[in-house]
């Protein structure tokens, strides 16, 4: 541990603008970047609170003055780190001796003038402010050290100063920061620590959170994440809450696009505010209803705090010379109204990762929905069973007492820092509480285990001993199923992947996919479904989100008010949703094309939503019957039909996403497509018109017998292969007795689509193809290839074998050209 002469006269304290990023040796990476911002970024409007620091050599000479040195390094070196009991031992007895300890005459004055002085600048006695630690070795390429430190809130008065700075000394030995320490090898005592002095901003009673400037879970690189809770920042960074999401997409946010791609309403049922004269200095209390059923930043609010956080990667990314995407806190004063950003520093995760291989889980256990037991929000990608060990109602001291196995999984309301030498040992976290941003998900990251927080319930559920399957692999929502669920992982080396001339693109279901999709080196998306979701985002019968209040059935209205809650209408719902997730799959492909299909839900299908009785009839055979482009026209749908057209124009002209292209299933007649057309028109949908393009799902015989005449009216054909065998052989696809006559390679199936592909090239418009039979069957993806098809959409799990099979018949049409040439 350095030491510093006791006569010297060296300054303890300086102002937090004179710090830089130079500075992390003197200040720690917190505030270095603080002041680094203050001084560059300010001028740009991003706000950031003002204040002070004493300086790393300021502790090392508090270390000196009591005399300290020696007597930690002895406890330290004593210690068995591994042994929980004696970490806590450790730990407690070197954190007490710091906070017995004295300051220099000296140090105390400028700390005690920095304050004064603080106070007059924002003209108020004993101005509130917080204390924040900061460690000279935070932020450094290879470790986070996230968290390792205290932070004191609405710290009032030179006396709560003082005692908050020692305190801030003293959580440099936190059990949990020297474990972590210990874990990564870094020496203890070549750490020193600063202290930031900051004026509060008044989030107690306005919002605050905490924000990526990429995707957290999959690393994708254009979006901005940002958590919001009411109440001061410490709620969301503990995991106490679930707060809000939003997500926005850069490069459109860059074009002075509204490009919010995603609103997930968190509960936010507490927030932490300042405690009242005498008692505590800040308090948990209850938020109330109305504000727990809205979401906590409004658009400008959101698109603002993207646009500094934006600004903020963009110059530390211009500093560093590479890509440096940020982990930012931010506050939203409840007085002024007005945003600022309270800390800032480099993300250690994804930005460490070189993408060049592709992970994928395939679990082999088709029935294992019926052995779910809770949801919540995925963390990471992997999947991970083992036993629950419930830590409920532990207090700080009661983790160190239990006897947690290596590979048993953490179950608890959230975790705490402390916790972070237990939670090494844990095959995979589960949490009532918390966002994707709280201590468990980055811890979690950090670790490298699957995490699902936010379950609300899973003390409740999940039982000690009880044997579990954590999957983090199934999209944005993490799920639990009872039991060990079996699954295969499979790397796959992109470098190994062939370079082919026929465009491949993929279907993509599930927007909470999409992101991890995003580096995969395809041309766009093929097919992206509608009605994925409708079914499992919206989950009620449009017709029914309109006219609900005239049908008179309370128990749906009921249903409805709860689901739309933070919207101010279920039109405005439907259209929120949908947009929200046509937004993410066209924000991971772009600028590639993603051909988003309109809903083509069949009436038994529509029926078993909530609300759907009121609205579909029964038919003998939903297959061949009121779908696709037949409901659009029809005075029983085309209302829900405007709200479709609605959210495609949002995301086109409001989120800036032109890579949009619309699709039309199910289309018998020319004269069909063109009512379609009609109806489109009435919601502010014309093709052509700013760049819109409209496709054709050629998926019945009409569409390749009359190619020529629907050729005149589109801009590219899709082969929907499932469907057009089906009609082309007279099946139903979904009987099992005539189940072996199915087959997209049947001769006439084959026939079919030969004719469209020929017709299409003759009218010089595009053609692909979308169904199942090219990710099934690579030598179907060949045959269209030697069809010459512009492009093939294949599902994401057949995406190797298809490339690789299209490259090999690429080759042969090649050295056949060659041959006969």
């Amino acid at each position: 541990m350095k030491t510093i002469n006791s006569m010297s006269t060296e300054k303890y304290t300086m102002k937090l603008v004179e710090a830089s990023i130079n500075d992390i040796d003197k200040v720690g990476g917190k505030n270095a970047s603080l002041g680094e911002m203050l001084q560059h970024l300010s001028a740009q409007g991003i706000r950031i609170p003002d204040g002070f620091i004493i300086t790393a050599s300021a502790y090392y000479r508090f270390i000196d003055h009591n005399q300290l040195d020696k007597q930690i390094r002895a406890i330290v070196n004593a210690a068995d780190i591994d042994d929980l009991k004696q970490l806590s031992a450790c730990g407690a007895e070197v954190r007490t001796l710091i906070q017995n300890g004295t300051f220099p005459a000296e140090m105390q004055q400028q700390i005690e003038q920095s304050y004064k002085a603080l106070c007059a600048q924002y003209a108020q006695d004993n101005v509130d402010v917080a204390v924040r630690s900061s460690a000279t070795a935070e932020d450094l390429p290879d470790a986070s050290f996230a968290g390792q430190q205290d932070t004191y809130l609405n710290v009032s008065g030179e006396a709560e100063l003082l005692t908050s700075i020692k305190n801030c000394f003293a959580s440099l030995f936190t059990d949990r920061a020297i474990s972590y320490r210990q874990n990564f090898g870094y020496d203890h005592f070549l750490i020193g620590l600063s202290v930031c002095v900051q004026k509060m901003v008044r989030s107690d009673m306005g919002v605050s959170g905490v924000a990526f400037s990429l995707d957290t879970e999959s690393g994708f690189k254009d979006v901005v994440i940002i958590n919001a809770s009411y109440g001061l920042g410490e709620m969301v960074v503990q995991g106490a809450v679930s707060p809000d999401e939003f997500i926005v997409f850069k490069p459109m946010l860059n074009k002075g696009f509204e490009s919010i791609i995603e609103k997930k309403l968190g509960k936010k049922h507490q927030k932490m505010v300042y405690g009242s004269a005498g008692e505590e200095r800040v308090e948990i209390v209850k938020t109330l209803t109305h504000e727990q059923n809205r979401f906590c930043l409004n658009n400008k609010q959101i698109i603002q705090l993207s646009q500094w956080i934006v600004a903020i990667e963009d110059y530390y990314s211009k500093l560093k010379n590479k890509w440096c995407p940020m982990d930012v806190e931010w506050a939203l004063d409840g007085r002024s109204n007005e945003l600022f950003i309270v800390q800032a520093r480099p993300e250690t995760i994804h930005s460490r990762k070189v993408v060049g291989s592709i992970t994928e889980f395939k679990i082999h256990d088709a029935q294992r929905h019926n052995h779910l037991l809770l949801k919540g929000i995925a963390v990471g990608d992997k999947i991970a069973s083992g036993k629950v060990h419930l830590l409920n109602g532990l207090d700080k001291e009661g983790i160190h007492h239990i006897d947690f196995k290596k590979g048993d999984i953490m179950v608890t309301d959230m975790t705490d820092p402390d916790w972070e030498p237990v939670m090494k040992k844990a095959a995979a976290i589960i949490t009532n509480k918390g966002g994707r941003t709280c201590h468990a998900a980055i811890v979690a990251r950090e670790l490298g285990v699957p995490a699902i927080v936010g379950c609300d319930n899973a003390t409740e559920i999940l039982k000690t001993g009880q044997l579990i399957t954590a999957s983090c692999a199934e999209g944005e929502t993490g799920l639990i199923y009872a039991g060990e669920i079996l699954y295969e992982k499979h790397e796959h080396n992109l470098s190994d992947l062939p370079e082919v001339d026929t465009n491949v693109m993929m279907n993509i279901a599930s927007p909470d996919m999409a992101f991890q999709y995003a580096h995969y080196p395809n041309k766009g998306v093929g097919l992206a479904r509608e009605e994925f979701i409708i079914n499992n985002y919206i989950k009620i019968h449009p017709m029914a989100l309109l006219k609900h209040e005239e049908l008179r059935d309370a128990e749906l209205t009921q249903l409805i008010n709860q689901t739309i809650k933070g919207y101010a209408s279920g039109a405005d719902f439907f259209v929120e949703k949908l947009s929200y997730g046509i937004a993410k799959i066209a924000a991971a492909s772009h600028p590639h094309k993603v051909i988003v299909r309109f809903s083509d839900f069949k009436t038994n299908e529509y029926y078993n939503m909530p609300g759907g009785k009121h609205f579909e009839p029964t038919e003998e055979n939903p297959m061949i019957g009121w779908r696709g482009a037949s409901r659009y026209y029809s005075k029983n749908y085309q209302e829900a039909f405007g709200l479709e057209c609605i959210a495609i124009k949002k995301v086109r002209e409001t989120m800036g996403l032109k890579n949009v292209v619309v699709m039309i299933p199910f289309c018998r007649t020319v004269t069909e497509l063109l009512k379609v057309y009609d109806v489109m028109a009435q919601y502010g949908l014309k093709r052509g018109e700013d760049g819109l393009e409209v496709y054709l799902m050629a998926e019945i015989p009409s569409n390749v017998i009359l190619a020529e005449r629907f050729g005149q009216y589109i801009d590219g054909f899709s082969i929907g292969s499932n469907d057009l065998t089906q009609l082309v052989l007279g099946l139903d696809r979904d009987s099992s007795l005539v189940a072996d006559l199915y087959s997209e390679r049947n001769e006439a199936v084959k026939t079919m689509i030969s004719s469209l592909i020929q017709t299409a090239k003759k009218l010089r418009i595009k053609v692909g193809i979308c169904g199942q039979g090219p990710s099934d069957f690579p030598d179907f993806a060949q045959f269209l290839v030697e069809e010459g098809i512009d492009s093939l959409s294949v599902t994401p799990d057949s995406f190797m074998k298809t490339v690789k099979a299209i490259k090999q018949i690429e080759d042969e049409i090649r050295e056949g050209a060659r041959l006969t040439a």
